[in-house]
């Protein structure tokens, strides 16, 4: 997906290597990079066209329900928000709202570009002798399909999902972020994309790709967890971590470590309850249906056996 790259692109209004944003600078603190904005308007015009050439094959609302249409607006609208809205900008001075935007890429946008089944959208935007093309082409290959079932599988997605977040978040790394605009950029790449990995095997629009209602629910859980245990000990340090915010927050009427505590408690709380909160489409068709969570083995990693 070109918005995975794009999306991550150095912002032209605000880097955060250079002078942090103050209170008075918010509303002129929009980012204006062309690459991000080329890469989302591209991004969803592949997709509008696949989803048009679908419809007028199938049926309007077939192939891909218009709910998922929704879903998929939704993602790249959230990639906006905090790739192109004062929120970039405010990122450089605020470890909070650095946070705010950490998770909207990986706890909103993410799971809704999923949703969005952006995969069959981009095949219908090709031609149909394309679409055989590339077809045949992917059945030939044997190294790139591995690879591809080898990180769609959950505990591998999961594991990276994870690192991700502690990784970036470690004071080193997460303050080279802010002073080097290319470590930045990789930042945000690697949160986008492992986040994408993670959801593909709980929300693929494929009920066969998808894990067993008790992986998708232990994935979940653990990452729900990992993000509360996450959050509650950067909210809970006695000190402040990242040195690149020790002279930036005092003009916003915190010092470092309030500062550090609430990006805490937005990865404790609301970014944690995320993960939870999804376990309820995962599970309430199965209660209500009395299905047996069994999982069979897939390319995925497990069959959908009793998923919704």
């Amino acid at each position: 997906m070109c918005v995975l790259a794009l999306s991550a692109v150095p912002r032209a209004a605000w880097a955060h290597v250079g002078r942090a944003p103050e209170p008075h600078d918010l509303w002129t603190a929009w980012s204006v990079a062309p690459t991000v904005i080329v890469g989302l308007l591209l991004t969803s015009w592949l997709y509008a066209r696949g989803v048009r050439a679908l419809w007028h094959s199938a049926g309007a609302g077939r192939g891909i329900p218009r709910w998922r249409v929704a879903c998929f607006a939704g993602g790249i609208a959230t990639l906006a928000l905090a790739l192109l809205s004062p929120i970039d900008g405010v990122a450089a001075a605020l470890f909070s709202v650095h946070m705010i935007q950490h998770m909207l890429l990986v706890v909103v946008a993410a799971p809704l570009l999923v949703l969005g089944d952006p995969a069959l959208a981009s095949l219908w935007a090709l031609r149909i002798t394309a679409r055989r093309g590339l077809g045949a082409w992917w059945k030939e290959q044997r190294v790139l399909p591995a690879i591809w079932h080898l990180l769609r599988r959950p505990l591998v997605a999961f594991t990276l999902h994870v690192a991700a977040l502690w990784l970036w978040h470690l004071p080193t790394l997460y303050d080279a972020a802010l002073r080097n605009e290319g470590i930045h950029v990789a930042e945000h790449v690697s949160f986008l994309a492992t986040a994408l990995l993670f959801w593909y095997p709980i929300a693929d629009a494929r009920p066969r790709q998808r894990s067993s209602v008790g992986v998708a629910t232990l994935s979940l859980f653990a990452a729900g967890l990992q993000c509360t245990l996450l959050g509650a000990l950067i909210a809970m340090s006695r000190h402040a971590w990242y040195f690149g915010h020790y002279a930036t927050t005092a003009a916003w009427g915190l010092t470092p470590l309030e500062d550090q505590q609430l990006a805490g408690l937005i990865m404790w709380i609301p970014a944690g309850l995320v993960y939870l909160a999804a376990l309820i489409p995962t599970v309430l068709p199965v209660l209500r249906g009395g299905s047996q969570w069994v999982a069979s083995p897939t390319a995925a990693g497990v069959s959908a056996r009793g998923t919704p």
